[in-house]
């Protein structure tokens, strides 16, 4: 008596085609699957252009606004010191122009304190060979301005 038969899945070594056959056929499919990639590559490149574009518009539309209303500002805090306090004109916009003055100054100091890190100075210690390289790799991360990422101890960010 013999039971049902139950087929089991193909091996590559149970396959009646040869090895070559098998390859050839892979071969003849795979630029249809890299160009399919492709195209979808295209594609989003281009919808992310798109996307790009706007958010450079939105972004310069906003940073106009966003000086416009900041001159406004300035120009009624300059009044109300002129009329409510009693200020000189000059003397409001002493007040207004070292305002701005200091956050400029301040704007550009932490600025500067960031132009280290567009060097990608992690990245190159990691990827340095030699005596330096493997010296910096035993610092550790909050001597470079880094947060520590564990928990336990508190953080000497910089």
């Amino acid at each position: 008596m013999s039971g049902p038969r139950i087929d089991h899945p193909r091996r590559l070594g149970d396959s009646t085609e040869p090895l070559l056959a098998v390859l050839q056929r892979i071969l003849r499919e795979l630029p249809g699957l890299v160009s399919d990639r492709v195209e979808l590559l295209s594609l989003e490149m281009q919808r992310a252009g798109r996307a790009l574009a706007q958010i450079v518009a939105l972004l310069v539309a906003a940073a106009i606004l966003g000086v416009a209303a900041w001159i406004a500002a300035w120009g009624g805090i300059a009044l109300a010191l002129i009329e409510g306090a009693g200020l000189h004109w000059g003397w409001a916009l002493a007040v207004v122009l070292l305002c701005n003055a200091a956050a400029a100054w301040i704007a550009v100091a932490r600025a500067r304190q960031l132009f280290p890190r567009l060097t990608l100075p992690a990245t190159r210690r990691h990827l340095t060979l030699g005596e330096d390289g493997l010296l910096a790799a035993a610092r550790p991360a909050a001597d470079f301005g880094s947060q520590r990422h564990d928990t336990a101890t508190p953080s000497t960010a910089v």
